[in-house]
């Protein structure tokens, strides 16, 4: 009776993480180009009272055999990189990437990472910067006197100026992917950072080797189904009660017990 509380207790506790990425969701459904994020579980060790295929007799051998297991633990929060609906922004530093890809930043510290926040705009040089200052790598410049920007799907940035007839060209986007972006470690301010897991950057231009191509003036929204999360909400509680109940309920047979001295 001792294992079967000991086995609810730790299904309580991966309801509980479960509760945890769900409501982590839940509270991303607004922001732009966020990936859902699934709890993965898996079942804890087995004690092995009979093995299968122990021999019962001389000439018989047992067909199955006799495992309690001892409840669940969190085996892995995975991210479900599929591209969220496009919003239309009109902004003319907005990019939405449709397909695969993450654009580069340049973070204070001189070390590189990436998002699919393709919320953009310039600082006071001109320099294409993301929402949170970090420079787009590689740096792209606007010039001051631009008075129209034209970003292609391939990644090709151009500007008009006073007395250019033609538009001229100031820089190339580039995108970058990874073998492994389950890998990705998410740090937070819609960033994310390589780890081995993941292995290195691949970099390419929009629309080549697999990755996706740019949309101006458009942002990525999450990818959270607000209908499936309440769902999962719900079948996270109902377990999480049950594994409650069955604490209550061998309780209530160790009280039993503990009566027959009586």
């Amino acid at each position: 009776m001792m294992r079967a509380m000991w086995s609810a207790a730790a299904g309580m506790a991966v309801q509980q993480f479960n509760m945890d990425t769900i409501s982590n969701n839940l509270a991303n459904v607004n922001t732009t180009g966020y990936k859902k994020a699934r709890a993965e579980f898996q079942d804890l060790l087995y004690q092995t009272v009979n093995l299968a295929g122990t021999n019962s007799s001389t000439s018989t051998s047992l067909p199955s055999g006799v495992q309690l297991g001892h409840g669940s633990r969190l085996q892995a929060i995975s991210h479900e990189y599929t591209t969220g609906s496009f919003k239309s922004t009109g902004g003319r530093f907005d990019m939405a990437i449709e397909g695969d890809g993450f654009f580069s930043l340049t973070l204070p510290d001189g070390s590189l990472a990436y998002t699919r926040d393709g919320s953009f705009t310039i600082d006071q040089n001109g320099a294409m910067v993301s929402s949170n200052g970090y420079t787009l790598n590689p740096q792209i410049t606007i010039p001051q006197d631009a008075t129209g920007v034209t970003i292609a799907q391939d990644g090709t940035v151009t500007v008009t100026q006073p007395g250019q007839s033609l538009p001229q060209q100031v820089g190339q986007i580039t995108l970058s992917h990874f073998i492994n972006p389950g890998g990705l470690n998410m740090s937070g301010n819609n960033v994310i950072k390589p780890t081995l897991a993941s292995g290195d950057a691949i970099d390419g231009n929009p629309g080549q080797d697999g990755l996706g191509t740019i949309r101006q003036g458009f942002l990525e929204a999450s990818n959270v189904d607000v209908a499936e999360e309440m769902v999962n909400m719900i079948i996270g509680q109902r377990a999480y009660e049950a594994n409650s109940k069955t604490i209550q309920t061998v309780d209530q047979m160790l009280q039993l017990v503990a009566a027959l001295k009586r």
